[in-house]
């Protein structure tokens, strides 16, 4: 009972309706069968609503479901009653308060505050010295608010007191089982709010670091209490090392270090010698610019250097992130930030474009009633709702508050803090959109690009009703390859979602500028002299866009004339021009080691861009199309038998031939698919089937495996063909047709939860218009193979064609030398001016580094 009361050792508040002691019992009883202990697997929710993104620091407080343990806010906490009859809550609230003042003046000594049991942020702009928190916790009963303060132990039922003790000793459900993902979710030091550091006058240098102790040059740590720099021991990171930061702990107390060489803007690696583990330090940017280092323009290297010593990358962190300049900060509705979770800025700057999106504002946050009325029982695993949560937490400003004065706060503070949440954290967002996705659910950097094709296949595949807002990305491609021996054409049409523009290298406009740069760079690495100021090419955009347009030789191209394979060029033109284009920059590339490496570039991005002369024309007079015939399919002996029986259990895949491609840079699931679906034929068919599919959004997805005729559709993959878009299994149809549903609403259910069945009942639940239309159930159930005749006559894609007339309105950029490190920011043209990204940091934008994005996004201009 000791631990017990230690959790809840906080004086109960004074809520309406709190009852006597004598009446606890009495009060909870009809309640006993929905009060639950959290299980092995339960996912317990007590630091974010599920429609919000309040917290126990929000005024409010947080109101944690003892049955299903999921989190809302005041305002949804009824919504969730009113669905499910729900009715014991937890309710959780931190307060802030003024620390007592001393016979001095001064705060009272610092001392170990039993009061705190969440695990949450503490507010940045707080001094920890003069406020304090206290956490609480109470039990409150719909509908009538009864409030039972905790710890009531004598008077609670022990199921009760069991069951609060387990919520608030519980885990974060965002914690990875697996042991390969396990530094996803790295606890936070519990010294990290109240860390005391020395005014001892230490300054960290940007390099030449050694241990204070035994002269090492590697394996550093900087303790972040008095700025030793001494070495780590083996275990820490498997390298070698004396021991001596360890030794200092032993001999002085101070708790966290850090790993020198590896801060970077998103992070660096924290040990606690007190808790003996990894842990993460959410204040480490402050704790780091007590030593005079800049953690947000930081670039960890292998040798243990800055980027101050690398001169090229500083220049393109400190030019995109517009360092130098005192940016004004942008409060208010559309003027959010997006906390960094670890390398999650790809996903905040791909999120921050896409709802600056009228279309996506309005098909979510437009809207929230109904998509929030109508989400499932865990809207905690509900797309829809967690991008209409995301979008209303982006857009609303409730999150994004400009800071009060001191001398309002000074009057304000006299009985408690009410702290203004700046930015938002979109941790249950990501957990679920990368959700079994096994490089987006990682804590690395990721492919921006990759991202928002991903995202934009969820869109697809949880569309809302007939409205799908990633239309306005759609536009039809159509391909002209020609023979060249016969001359004869063949036109096709497909699907994308963004323009992929090459890097014309070879039209920099600085040629001899950037011989010269070279020559001194070489110079100056051989004789160990500085480096030289970065020159970097200059690349007219008209030149990108005349390599995107010029024909391509199309490798191992088969020529149906001639029944053989042949030379063949390609060429690539509009088909349909989108409501907003995406460009992609190919700034990244393989050497010929493979080794990725990026193009450091400047190209002049306009403002206004005009695309019209790509518009495609299809089959010109006098041109002759090649005969509509397939080329043969030549499969190995030793595979044929494994192609057609191509259900092969996932264990089995060659994992050696998923290494090679993987090697090569590609993703790990589609090398895994790639050598799935060609039934473990080598690395060099594979390598063909991801040539093939790369373009597709689904490309990295995980491997799913086929369902009812499965070996027919994984068949169809390989030799080409295309079977129904989107059929969901025959079985999972039966089992809702059982039911006594319609068949064409288990379709159409199941279509829009992409086959899953405890979502698909959902969806019919929550849509009882699409069972009113009667005159069309019964059109179907006249014609038993109604389905089966408009599914093998699908309409065409949904495009939304127009003008080729563009405007900038956003563009995404890099810095790094990969995509898989740096960072990413945002920049967003907002009411006439452009407006600066920079994770939870939105300011006006001063000079917006338009020359070196890596995506942009252009609005189509009316004609």
């Amino acid at each position: 009972m000791q631990r017990r009361g230690a959790l809840f050792g906080v004086p109960g508040g004074s809520g309406r309706g709190k009852m006597a002691a004598g009446d606890i019992g009495e009060l909870l009883v009809p309640h006993m069968p929905t009060i639950r202990v959290p299980r092995s697997g339960d996912r317990v929710y007590k630091t974010e609503c599920a429609f919000s993104y309040d917290s126990p620091n929000s005024e409010g407080g947080l109101y944690v479901c003892m049955n299903t343990f999921l989190a809302f806010g005041r305002e949804h906490v009824e919504r969730h009653f009113r669905k499910t009859g729900q009715s014991v809550y937890m309710h959780l609230k931190r307060h802030v308060r003024e620390k007592v003042k001393g016979a001095s003046g001064g705060a009272l000594p610092k001392r170990r505050n039993s009061k705190i049991f969440l695990d949450l942020d503490t507010d940045d702009d707080l001094n920890s010295d003069d406020y304090e928190y206290e956490d609480e916790a109470k039990l409150v009963i719909f509908p009538d608010h009864y409030e039972i303060a905790l710890p009531n132990i004598e008077e609670l039922p022990a199921l009760v007191t069991i069951a609060c003790d387990a919520v608030l000793s519980s885990k974060s459900p965002y914690r990875k089982q697996d042991p390969d993902t396990w530094e996803h979710e790295l606890p936070v030091s519990k010294y990290a709010n109240n860390l005391t550091q020395l005014d001892n006058g230490v300054r960290i240098p940007p390099s030449g670091w050694k241990c204070a102790r035994c002269d090492l040059r590697e394996n550093l740590w900087l303790n972040l209490t008095d700025g030793s720099v001494l070495c780590g021991k083996w275990f820490f990171d498997s390298s070698g090392g004396n021991g001596h930061a360890l030794e200092h702990y032993r001999d002085m107390g101070y708790p966290l270090a850090v790993k020198l060489g590896t801060i970077t803007p998103d992070g660096a690696d924290v040990y606690s010698f007190q808790e003996e583990e990894p842990v993460t330090d959410p204040h480490l940017a402050k704790h780091l610019a007590h030593f005079g280092i800049d953690m947000l323009h930081m670039h960890g290297t292998e040798n243990g250097l800055r980027d101050n010593d690398i001169k090229p990358r500083v220049s393109e962190w400190e030019v995109i992130q517009e360092t130098g300049t005192k940016l004004k900060p942008m409060y208010g509705p559309g003027y959010t930030g997006l906390k960094n979770l670890g390398n999650s800025c790809y996903l905040s700057s791909v999120m921050q474009a896409i709802f600056s999106i009228p279309e996506f504002q309005r098909a979510y946050v437009g809207n929230l009633p109904r998509i929030f009325d109508y989400s499932p029982l865990d809207p905690t695993q509900d797309f829809n709702t967690q991008m209409t949560k995301l979008g209303h937490g982006l857009l609303s400003g409730q999150y994004s508050k400009p800071p009060v004065k001191s001398e309002l706060i000074e009057q304000v503070m006299k009985e408690e803090h009410k702290p203004q949440q700046n930015g938002i954290s979109p941790r249950m967002f990501k957990a679920f959109v990368s959700k079994s996705h096994p490089e987006f659910s990682s804590n690395r950097q990721q492919d921006a690009q990759e991202f928002f094709l991903h995202l934009v296949n969820l869109v697809e595949r949880n569309r809302i009703g007939s409205e799908n807002p990633s239309d306005v990305f759609r536009f039809l491609v159509e391909e002209r390859i020609q023979c060249c021996q016969t001359r004869k054409v063949r036109y096709t049409e497909r699907v994308d979602y963004l323009m992929q523009l090459p890097v014309a290298m070879e039209a920099a406009t600085n040629k001899d500028e950037l011989i010269a740069y070279e020559l001194t760079r070489r110079e100056a690495e051989a004789n160990r002299r500085p480096l030289p100021e970065l020159v970097r090419a200059k690349i007219p955009f008209s030149a990108c866009l005349q390599a995107f347009s010029e024909p391509e030789n199309v490798d191992d191209f088969w020529s149906s004339a001639l029944q053989a394979k042949s030379a063949g060029v390609k060429t690539s033109r509009f088909a349909s021009f989108p409501e907003y284009l995406v460009v992609q920059i190919k700034k990244f590339t393989f050497g010929l080691d493979w080794v990725p490496k990026k193009f450091d570039v400047s190209i002049d991005m306009p403002d206004l861009l005009d695309i019209n002369h790509l518009r495609a024309r299809g089959l010109q007079p006098g041109e002759e199309e090649l005969p509509d015939i397939s080329p043969p399919i030549v499969i190995p002996d030793d595979s044929k038998d494994r192609l057609m029986n191509q259900l092969i259990d996932p264990s089995d895949i060659d994992e050696s031939s998923v290494m090679q491609l993987a090697e090569m840079g590609f993703p790990l699931e589609a090398c895994r698919k790639a050598v799935y679906f060609t039934g473990n034929m080598g690395a060099e068919v594979a390598f063909n089937w991801i040539i093939v599919h790369m373009e597709e959004p689904d490309f990295a997805e995980p491997l799913t495996m086929p369902g009812y005729g499965g070996a027919a559709s994984a068949g169809a993959s390989v030799f080409g063909a295309t079977g129904l878009d989107n059929q969901p299994p025959e079985e999972t149809v039966s089992i809702i047709t059982s039911m006594g549903f319609h068949r064409n609403q288990a379709i159409q259910a199941l279509r829009a939860t992409n086959s899953n069945l405890e979502r698909a009942l959902d969806w019919i639940f929550s849509h009882p218009e699409f069972e009113e239309d009667s005159n069309f159930v019964i059109e179907m159930e006249n014609n038993a193979n109604a389905n089966i005749i408009s599914e093998a006559k699908p309409e065409g894609p949904r495009v939304k064609d127009g003008s080729g007339m563009y405007e900038l309105f956003a563009f995404i950029s890099h810095m790094g030398t990969s995509t898989m490190s740096g960072h990413y920011v945002c920049h967003i043209k907002k009411e006439g001016r452009w407006v600066i990204y920079n994770d939870h940091r939105v300011c006006a934008s001063e000079r917006p580094p338009k020359d070196l994005g890596y995506m942009y996004f252009y609005r189509r201009i009316p004609s």
